[in-house]
């Protein structure tokens, strides 16, 4: 092993990075924390400049002042500023039981201050405290004694909580320990621990653009709330924005925020510093998009004007391009000092361009994207493509990571949101692993499957090679496999109706909230058809109904930024869900995937749907295609969840792209023709212009029987 060192936000990074490497000279294991944690007490945020943690040799907390003492008054100052640490230390470590031996605190703590020069008369009254400097801090701390393993573990364990999501619920209805309730809360309880990518990923601040990268529901959402939160209180005077693209997403990380701002400075963030924006925005709420303009004295474009200028596909990419044409000519001054992006492979890269522009140097420009954003790619656009070149065509923007300095290409390889068999199952949908047509899509480089926390058991992974994958051990925490049973975490249910589909699925949460304890916000129903989810969530919510269950279809019954309502089970579409999780998901009407139609973009939405999980995946679908997605999920389990395939070669991929991209495109422009037509329709009908008897009779009874087919149901 080695000593891990984690470079936060120091005053003094390079005699921080100094220090660090002098205690390597006496500790092989344990972590240093540059700049971290963030200590605070009712009156005051205690600075602390490092942190070491080691089995060998304890717990120091270090300070690195600018000079040493010359009078008996500096002296005591600076034992006042250790006296403070060693308080404020103790009193967080106190809070937690497994640090606790009776009365007492159950690691001795230690203090050192660490000057630039020699020191020549320490106090000698300081009991429990050093006072040295570089050329002899590792003799000093190599003198110190150790703690033992599990102590080791339970002090890193308390720091890490100090900067972590604890579980929002406390569940304190849940009697039954063998009831899905309990099993939540033994996984929320193990989330809620940083692990060691994503605590590095929050803490490491390089002096320039950071990406971290990962796939969904690997905690990039909690690192860059965290690294906010952290560096708003490492700089208040900082104008910070953390933008993100699902509106839907704001309520949750506005409350991860809020949550560890509180646990460094036990005070709200100040909004006027720290801003939690939309990449867009929108009439009642400014988005980074609509600061940017406001800042280049333009006008801020809106949806409507977006959709009918550029098309409802490229909307955002077109009002960004038009700023950008802008601000290249009129060069506005920049007016953040960092910027954090999430869900970044969503955006396009006229934005990051803005971003870049109204980022003041040294640029810390922050992006966390999902590693596979497509099945059928691999990676964002690379950082010129984001971000530009200079007037020599150099690269603006360089993510290099090199030895004793913040990372600036973070990979954060555990995923804790879904369980590796909900996950493998989703993988095999989306690229059509099993389909009897053969392989759908796939991304360019095979090598990708490693970085995502597969490993090959048979072949390897190379173009025109056939190969045999499953999820590393290492991908996925313990507490999937010591408390879930993979019969349960994904299940399949197909019907012969509708109907009979939805009337299994209020059953079933019936079932979930009165027997499984489970709360109404722990379940999301995810409808795959964005078109039809208006006309089709009525139908499924009238059921659940009659079960006695209230429900809500997301962004009707409640604002776009509103998914989880107290004592109603949350319907959406799938870009509605997206961004957002729960620990029973019912993905429904699960044949739309399986028709040939735009196959692509069905099969990626019905793998989406399926990674909202946390815990427990129910696909289930109704009607002959539904025997296509019934099949393919159970060639997947009975390959014990592997993927088999051969990895298509450049030439078969090139073949396979233009087939769906011809396809997905006849698509999009006769779904325009048509929806253009209905429109039309449906304003003179209402204005009372045109009668249904004015449609042609055998049109009408065409119309009529398909609507009927759809839309069952007297209340359809």
């Amino acid at each position: 092993m080695a000593l891990q060192v984690v470079y936060g936000e120091s005053r003094n990074r390079i005699r921080a990075s100094l220090l660090a490497e002098q205690l390597r000279k006496v500790a092989d294991e344990g972590t240093v924390y540059l700049g971290y944690p963030v200590l605070a007490t009712a009156e005051e945020t205690v600075e602390v400049d490092a942190l070491m943690v080691s089995q060998a040799h304890g717990l120091v907390a270090f300070l690195l002042p600018e000079s040493v003492p010359q009078d008996g008054a500096g002296w005591a100052e600076t034992q006042a500023r250790q006296d403070r640490l060693y308080d404020v230390l103790d009193s967080t470590l106190s809070k937690h039981s497994t640090l606790r031996k009776r009365r007492a605190l159950a690691v001795d703590i230690t203090t050192a201050t660490v000057f630039p020069s020699r020191v020549n008369a320490p106090p000698s009254d300081a009991e429990g405290s050093i006072f040295c400097d570089l050329q002899d801090v590792a003799a000093q701390i190599g003198r110190l004694p150790g703690m033992d393993e599990a102590l080791e573990r339970a002090v890193q364990a308390a720091l890490q909580r100090v900067t972590t999501m604890k579980p929002v619920k406390k569940r304190a209805s849940v009697q039954d320990d063998a009831s899905r309730g309990a099993i939540l809360k033994v996984i929320e309880a193990g989330i809620a621990n940083l692990d060691q990518w994503q605590k590095q990923a929050a803490i490491e601040t390089p002096e320039g653009p950071q990406r971290i990268r990962g796939l969904a529901g690997s905690g990039k959402t909690v690192v860059l709330a965290l690294k906010a939160a952290y560096l708003h209180t490492q700089h208040p005077e900082w104008r910070i924005a953390l933008t993100y693209y699902s509106r839907a997403l704001h309520e949750q990380i506005s409350n991860l925020v809020t949550r560890f701002a509180f646990e460094f400075s036990n005070d709200r963030p100040d909004e006027e510093y720290l801003q939690i924006v939309h990449s867009w925005g929108s009439t009642s709420r400014a988005g980074l998009y609509s600061e940017m303009a406001r800042a280049a004295g333009t006008t801020v474009r809106d949806w409507n004007y977006a959709r009918a200028t550029y098309g409802m596909d490229d909307a955002f990419q077109g009002v960004c391009r038009e700023l950008l044409t802008i601000v290249k000519e009129t060069r506005p001054e920049p007016i953040f000092d960092v910027v954090l992006i999430d869900e970044a492979q969503d955006l396009p890269p006229e934005f990051f361009h803005l971003v870049y522009h109204f980022t003041k140097e040294p640029k810390r420009i922050v992006w966390g994207y999902d590693e596979l954003q497509k099945l059928s790619e691999s990676a964002m656009p690379n950082t010129d493509e984001l971000f530009g070149t200079g007037p020599e065509g150099e690269s603006l923007v360089s993510i290099v990571n090199r030895e004793k300095e913040p990372r600036k290409d973070v990979v954060l390889p555990i995923c804790y949101r879904n369980t590796p068999w909900a996950l493998a199952t989703a993988h095999a949908l989306g690229i059509g692993a099993y389909r009897e047509d053969g392989l759908l899509q796939h991304f360019d480089a095979p090598e990708l499957w490693a970085d995502i926390g597969y490993e090959p058991v048979r072949g390897e992974l190379a173009l025109g090679s056939r190969v045999a994958l499953r999820r590393k051990d290492s991908s996925a925490p313990d507490y999937f496999r010591e408390h879930l049973k993979v019969d349960d975490a994904v299940v399949l249910q197909a019907f012969d109706t509708q109907e009979a589909q939805d009337i299994w699925v209020a059953r079933q949460i019936k079932r979930n909230l009165t027997e499984d304890e489970l709360e109404h916000d722990d379940i999301l129903i995810v409808l795959p058809d964005v078109y039809r989810a208006k006309s089709r969530a009525p139908r499924l919510m009238r059921t659940l109904r009659e079960q006695g269950i209230a429900s809500h279809l997301v962004g009707v019954s409640t604002s776009a930024d509103t998914v989880f309502v107290r004592d109603s089970i949350a319907l959406a579409h799938i870009f509605r869900a997206k961004g957002n999780e729960a620990p029973m998901v019912y993905v429904v009407d699960a044949q739309h995937a399986a028709h040939g139609y735009n196959a692509v973009t069905r099969r990626n939405t019905l793998f989406t749907a399926i990674t909202r999980s946390r815990a427990w995946v129910r696909i289930v679908g109704y009607g002959d295609m539904m025997e296509v997605i019934s099949r393919e999920v159970d060639a997947v389990r009975a390959k014990n969840f592997e993927l088999e395939f051969t990895i298509p070669t450049g030439a078969e991929l090139d073949r396979m792209r233009q087939v769906n991209r011809n396809q997905s495109t006849r698509g999009r422009a006769t779904v325009k023709r048509a929806t253009e037509g209905l429109q039309m329709f449906m304003e003179a009908y209402e204005a009372d212009e045109i009668d249904l008897g004015d449609i042609p009779p055998a049109l009408r009874t065409r119309l009529m029987t398909r609507l009927m087919e759809e839309l069952p149901g007297d209340d359809a």
